[in-house]
C-alpha cells in the first residue's frame, strides 16, 4: 500500500514539473501530453491500480484537458483492432469451455510423451498448435497447464520439477505467441496498428514466423539446459488415457465449435484474397457462434470472457501514439532523448533499438505500455533513414514481446505466477529472464534484418 501511495503522489509530481518546465521545442498541448503521458507511466510502473483504471484516468485527462479530441483520444475503437481483441477473447473462451481444448491436448500427450524432455517439447509443440485455434495466451496457457498437472500427478514427480512444468507453460506462451497475429491477439495487433500500416494474418507470418520460431527454439533450448529434472520421469499413460476417456465421444458443441474454427482459421488465412480484416472476420465469427442452429456456442454469459478492465488500457496505450504523433510530444522525444544521427548500420540500429526498448521495458514493466512510449518516439527517430514504419514498431515489438526478468515484466508470466497457477516463481523467471536477453538480441540482429532484407521490409 506505501509503495502505490507513493507511486501515486510521484506520477503527480512528475506531471506537475514537466507541465511547468520551461520546454523548448514543443507546443504547449505536446508539453501536457507528456506531462499526462509521464505521470501514466510512473503509475503503471508502480501499480498504483489496476492498469485499466489508471489508463481510463489518462484518456479522460486528455479530453478534459483538451490535449485532443475525443476522436483522436480513442480512434483505436473505429478500427477493426479493438474487435479483434473482443472476438479473439470470446473464441478463446468458446474453445476452452467446449471441451475441444481440452480434448487436442489430452490426445497429443497420449500419443507423443513418454519422458522429462518430451513433455517439454510437448508444451511448445501443444502451445503452437492452440496458438492457431485459441487467438489469446492466457486461456492457452491455462488449459495446457491443466493437462500437465494431470501428467505431474501421473508421473508422481517430486514439486520441484512440478514447478519446472508449469514454469515452462507459461515460459512457451512468450516466445510461441509471436509467430501468428493471433497468436496474441492483444499485443501482436496493437504493434502493428502503432506503426500505422496494416498486415495481414499471412503478411503476420513472412514478416515475424521466422524470428518468432527461432525465439521458440532458442527459449527451449534454455529451458532443457537451465531446468534438468532431479529424477527420471516415468508418466503413468493408463492414467491420461482413463482422462481421454472421460471426456466421452466428440460433443455436438464441441463439433460446431470446430467447424467455426476451421472458417474462422480459413478466412484468417486468405484475408489477402477476399479483403476483409482480420478484426471483423475475428468478431463475425465470434457473433456467429452464439446464433441458433448454426452457432449455439456462446451464450449470454459469455461476454464475461471479455475483460473491459484490458480494453481501457490498451486504448490508453494506443491513445500515447496517436495523441503523442499529432500533439509532436514522440517526435520531441527523439529529438531530445535519442541521439541526433541514426546508426547508418541495420545491425547496429536494430541492436540500438532493442537496448533502447530492453532499458524501457525494464523500468515501466508493462509490454504495452512500452510499446505505446517507444514506439512513435522510435519511428520518428529512424524515418530519416526512409526505414519502413511497420520494421521499427516489429523491432521494439520484438525486443519486449519476448523478453522478461520479473514476471511483472510480461502478463504472459504474470498471470501464470503461484502455486494455484504454474507453481513458480519469480526466481525462475530471473534464471531465464537473463540468458534470455542473449535470445533477444540474436533474432533481432542475426535473424531479423537478414530475413526483412531477403523479403523486403528492409
Amino acid at each position: 500500500m506505501n509503495k502505490k501511495r507513493i507511486g501515486f503522489f510521484l506520477g503527480i509530481a512528475v506531471a506537475v514539473i514537466i507541465y511547468f518546465l520551461p520546454l523548448k521545442g514543443i507546443e504547449p498541448a505536446g508539453q501536457t501530453c507528456l506531462a499526462l503521458t509521464l505521470m501514466t507511466v510512473v503509475w503503471w510502473a508502480t501499480q498504483v491500480a489496476q492498469s485499466g483504471y489508471v489508463g481510463g484516468i489518462y484518456l479522460m485527462a486528455l479530453v478534459i484537458f483538451k490535449v485532443a479530441e475525443p476522436a483522436l483520444v480513442f480512434k483505436s475503437w473505429i478500427g477493426p483492432t479493438m474487435f479483434l481483441i473482443i472476438g479473439a477473447y470470446l473464441i478463446a473462451g468458446a474453445v476452452k469451455d467446449s471441451g475441444l481444448g481440452e480434448r487436442i491436448a489430452y490426445a497429443f500427450i497420449n500419443k507423443f510423451v513418454r519422458s522429462y524432455k518430451g513433455i517439454i517439447v510437448s508444451i511448445f509443440v501443444l502451445t503452437f498448435i492452440m496458438s492457431v485455434l485459441i487467438p489469446h495466451p492466457w486461456p492457452r496457457a491455462f488449459l495446457i497447464m491443466s493437462v500437465m498437472a494431470v501428467v505431474i500427478q501421473s508421473a508422481k514427480m517430486p514439486k520441484e520439477d512440478a514447478v519446472k512444468i508449469g514454469f515452462t507453460v507459461f515460459a512457451a506462451s512468450v516466445p510461441v505467441s509471436l509467430i501468428f497475429l493471433t497468436g496474441d491477439s492483444t499485443i501482436n495487433p496493437l504493434a502493428v496498428a502503432n506503426s500505422g500500416e496494416s498486415l495481414g494474418w499471412l503478411g503476420w507470418f513472412k514478416v515475424m514466423g521466422v524470428p518468432a520460431i527461432v525465439a521458440s527454439i532458442l527459449t527451449l533450448i534454455l529451458i532443457l539446459i537451465l531446468f534438468k529434472p532431479t529424477q527420471e520421469v516415468h508418466i503413468n499413460l493408463d492414467e491420461i488415457h482413463e482422462k481421454q476417456k472421460a471426456l466421452g465421444p466428440l460433443s455436438g458443441l464441441e463439433k460446431r465449435t470446430a467447424v467455426w474454427l476451421v472458417i474462422a482459421i480459413v478466412l484468417w488465412a486468405t484475408d489477402s484474397i477476399h479483403g476483409i480484416n482480420i478484426g471483423w472476420i475475428t468478431l463475425g465469427v465470434a457473433m456467429c457462434m452464439s446464433m441458433p442452429v448454426v452457432g449455439e456456442v456462446l451464450t449470454p454469459k459469455s461476454w464475461g470472457q471479455v475483460p473491459v478492465h484490458v480494453l481501457i488500457f490498451l486504448t490508453s496505450a494506443m491513445a500515447i501514439g496517436s495523441v503523442g504523433g499529432e500533439t509532436g510530444m514522440n517526435a520531441w522525444l527523439a529529438d531530445t532523448i535519442l541521439p541526433s544521427t541514426v546508426p547508418s548500420n541495420l545491425f547496429v540500429l536494430a541492436a540500438f533499438i532493442a537496448v533502447i526498448s530492453i532499458v524501457i521495458h525494464m523500468f515501466m514493466g508493462s509490454v504495452i505500455a512500452v510499446m505505446g512510449v517507444a514506439i512513435p518516439a522510435l519511428m520518428a527517430f529512424t524515418s530519416p533513414m526512409g526505414i519502413s514504419p511497420l520494421a521499427t514498431a516489429l523491432f521494439v515489438y520484438t525486443a519486449v514481446a519476448s523478453h522478461y526478468i520479473l514476471p511483472f515484466h510480461h502478463l504472459n508470466m504474470l498471470v501464470g505466477q503461484g502455486e494455484e497457477n504454474g507453481k513458480y516463481t519469480q526466481k525462475e523467471c530471473i534464471r531465464l529472464g537473463i540468458p534470455l536477453i542473449a535470445v533477444v538480441f540474436i533474432v533481432t540482429v542475426l535473424i531479423e534484418v537478414p530475413w526483412w532484407k531477403i523479403i523486403g521490409l528492409l
